[in-house]
């Protein structure tokens, strides 16, 4: 690698680190601090901040809610996904390029399509403000998208796996989740990692269809505007804790992500 291209890269991730660094550097600061001078760092470092988010149950209510729908989403993506995937890459059927198709349009169509339909279905059979009404509201674009990186995994498998094991005498579910999914465990993490990013990080659909029981942390930090004006050091704290979740998936599905890039897939 060339010193131009060592450079480049340092100069990029530096570009990208700056306003990560920005948000933990305000988070332990005073408002006075943040609104008062620019510094690089805290004259006076506080965690008070953190302690409003951790005490109070308007905060920390808010992840306790995001955690809850983002993880009951990626479970019934996967459980969706995962007979779908398999019946389109080793069934052939009338309409099945066409179905597949249509799945992924259903992806690409942005949440405000969908947010008055949602909002409707929901109120008039209660589901409004619960967890599995976000999740899934969520799932009708995560499914699609893990259906298409699941099918790549799965026509990579071998037919004659399948036929092997039924000589075998293995049934289909024995067959399916002792040797199947094992041989597609970097795409069942792929698709986990695709399905909580886009759940964690979507705003409309849950915000929408939520109001308290199940307000998304998201949500909370856009209504941090008091009498006294803007929270800045608790805002910045919340921004802190919302990307930790992210960062931990991130690197216990790091290889999977990887081999699903190597793949083509991704």
């Amino acid at each position: 690698m060339t010193k131009r291209k060592i450079v480049g890269i340092t100069l990029y991730i530096l570009f990208l680190l700056v306003p990560i660094y920005w948000l933990v550097n305000m988070s332990f600061k005073t408002n006075e601090e943040i609104l008062g001078s620019l510094s690089l760092w805290p004259s006076n470092v506080t965690f008070d901040n953190y302690m409003v988010i951790f005490t109070d149950a308007t905060w920390y209510s808010g992840y306790i809610n995001s955690i809850l729908y983002v993880s009951m989403n990626v479970v019934i993506t996967l459980l969706v996904a995962l007979p779908a995937a398999y019946a389109f890459s080793r069934y052939r059927f009338t309409g099945d390029k066409h179905l597949f198709f249509w799945l992924l349009t259903n992806r690409m169509a942005p949440p405000a399509v969908f947010l008055l339909p949602f909002f409707q279905l929901y109120s008039s059979v209660g589901l409004f403000d619960t967890h599995i009404a976000v999740a899934l509201a969520h799932c009708l674009f995560n499914v699609p998208l893990a259906v298409w990186i699941l099918e790549g995994f799965m026509s990579g498998v071998p037919r004659e796996i399948d036929e092997t094991a039924y000589i075998d005498g293995y049934s289909f579910p024995r067959f399916f989740v002792r040797i199947f999914l094992p041989m597609i465990r970097s795409g069942i993490g792929v698709t986990a990692f695709f399905a909580f990013m886009f759940s964690w990080v979507e705003l409309l659909l849950a915000r929408t269809l939520t109001s308290v029981d199940a307000k998304p942390i998201a949500a909370i930090m856009t209504r941090t505007v008091g009498a006294t004006g803007v929270d800045w050091g608790v805002l910045a704290a919340a921004g802190v804790l919302t990307i930790l979740p992210g960062l931990l998936v991130i690197w216990f599905v790091r290889n999977h992500v990887a081999k699903g890039f190597a793949l083509g897939r991704v």
